[in-house]
């Protein structure tokens, strides 16, 4: 969907755009998916903001927030349009505009740069500049501005760090960048920003604290079925770096995270009720997650990697369309709509898993896992390295897989080309084709992955990770 300026179009006309429409009922379904701006008050919104309708003539649409802030829109303050779980549509899309827009929700630009980012894509920097400004309207550089914006502010709302610390953790090279960012986008300064949120009952407001860690409200839309989710997380859960623990339905899981600027404990809580949302009223919810972060740089990669691993980016209403109207299907999506497919917070992680199982992954971790400078009760390593693995055993396909994910042979990380992927596991001696599904769904986020030697219909195209999950969960699929 490209940057819409709609002042050329008939202000009388609002039948012909469901956009409008969509701003009309203030249909949440659509919050991520595309933003609208009022040329009358220089705010942009999500589509279900609560503030009284614009007149069409005043309307303009983007495709992301950060086209929004380049034609210098600032974000709402009643709807904070910045919070919306990301576009579906890049988890999907396999082209150089999806991978690169998962890239750059990992931090990669502000890490490596437009450079790093062009080179792991295969392009040139011009290209990749070219190709995301005529879709979305904004350049790399402006999306990854977008993001550190929208990390400066949960910061600077739920932690104590001194301002000048969170300019530098949220990605900016500057102080001046950073105030200069924060008042363009937010119109208040940061500490106006911080201010705004305090509590106006004079209670004390939950911050992080060393104990606590940076509590965040993980956005989703649509219904969400966090118990399947949380069902597969406990038989999956390795000891010392995951578990699962408390009754079904309040359940809470925490892991241990590798990440580029230190290491993490993360915890999401399963929350009761949200398969029960989904509507135009609701139309969506949260999971409740906090943060232990060694280097508070790490937060929006840390973030982005729970996003994937409890699938939140997902659109469960064309996935429900789609396979609700399949005869076999119809019961299953009936009885739970909203579920997911469920990736990984770790894709080179959960290609060792898929490969060896629990059970020997807990011998790895126990034997070759490195061990937190601070454990947090069971959790007491980061899984081991592929380059680590690689070295202390060699042999089978364990040591040709860690090989080949060591040095680069094999690609998972979010901008991976699916396909090339694919072919490169082929090659690694032993790798059975039912592996190389899992890794597909799992690491690289596939939504369309068909068991091998299954007769799955293309009627569930392209959402047929989703339909196995459904046919799993009703037990008529085999893990």
């Amino acid at each position: 969907m490209k940057d819409d300026d709609t002042r050329h179009e008939d202000p009388g006309d609002t039948g012909e755009d469901p956009r409008y429409e969509a701003v009309r009922s203030r249909d949440g379904r659509f919050d991520g998916a595309f933003f609208f701006a009022v040329e009358t008050t220089g705010i942009y919104c999500r589509p279900s903001c609560p503030a009284v309708t614009p007149k069409r003539a005043n309307v303009r649409f983007f495709a992301t927030a950060a086209a929004a802030q380049g034609s210098g829109f600032r974000a709402c303050r009643r709807c904070r349009p910045d919070a919306v779980p990301g576009s579906a549509e890049w988890n999907v899309r396999a082209d150089v505009v999806g991978r690169a827009m998962r890239l750059i929700a990992d931090g990669v630009v502000d890490r490596e740069g437009v450079a790093g980012l062009a080179e792991r894509l295969g392009y040139s920097a011009r290209q990749v500049q070219r190709q995301l400004t005529a879709e979305l309207g904004a350049g790399p550089v402006a999306l990854a501005r977008a993001q550190r914006a929208h990390t400066a502010r949960v910061l600077l709302q739920t932690t104590d760090l001194p301002i000048t610390e969170i300019a530098f953790a949220s990605g900016f090279a500057s102080v001046r960048q950073f105030n200069d960012t924060i008042r363009a986008v937010y119109a208040s300064t940061p500490s106006e920003l911080r201010a705004a949120a305090a509590p106006k009952n004079g209670r004390a407001r939950r911050r992080a604290t060393p104990d606590a860690g940076i509590p965040l409200r993980l956005a989703h839309r649509g219904p969400y079925q966090a118990g399947p989710v949380f069902d597969l997380l406990a038989r999956e859960a390795v000891p010392g770096v995951e578990e699962v623990g408390g009754p079904a339905g309040t359940r809470t899981y925490r892991r241990t995270l590798r990440l580029p600027y230190g290491t993490g404990i993360v915890a999401v809580d399963e929350r009761p009720g949200t398969a029960r949302t989904g509507s135009r009223a609701h139309p969506g919810g949260w999971l409740d997650a906090r943060l232990h972060l060694t280097d508070p740089r790490d937060l929006t990669t840390a973030v982005q990697r729970l996003r994937r691993q409890f699938d939140l980016d997902a659109d469960p209403y064309a996935v429900d369309e789609r396979l609700g109207a399949d005869p076999e299907l119809a019961p299953l999506v009936a009885a739970r709509p909203g579920l997911r497919s469920p990736g990984t917070a770790d894709p080179e992680e959960l290609a060792v898993r898929a490969l060896v199982g629990r059970t020997e992954a807990e011998r790895l971790v126990r034997r070759y896992g490195k061990a937190l400078d601070a454990p947090c009760g069971s959790l007491t390593h980061l899984f081991p390295e592929p380059a680590v693995l690689a070295g202390a055993e060699p042999g089978g396909t364990l040591g040709a897989l860690t090989a080949a994910l060591a040095d680069h042979a094999v690609r998972l990380d979010p901008g991976a080309d699916r396909n090339d992927a694919q072919e490169a596991l082929r090659a690694v001696p032993g790798l059975d084709a039912r592996t190389i599904a899992e890794i597909r769904t799992r690491a690289l986020g596939d939504p369309d992955v068909a068991p091998p030697g299954a007769d799955v219909p293309d009627t569930w195209r392209p959402w047929r990770s989703y339909a196995l999950n459904h046919l799993r969960a009703a037990g008529k699929w085999e893990l």
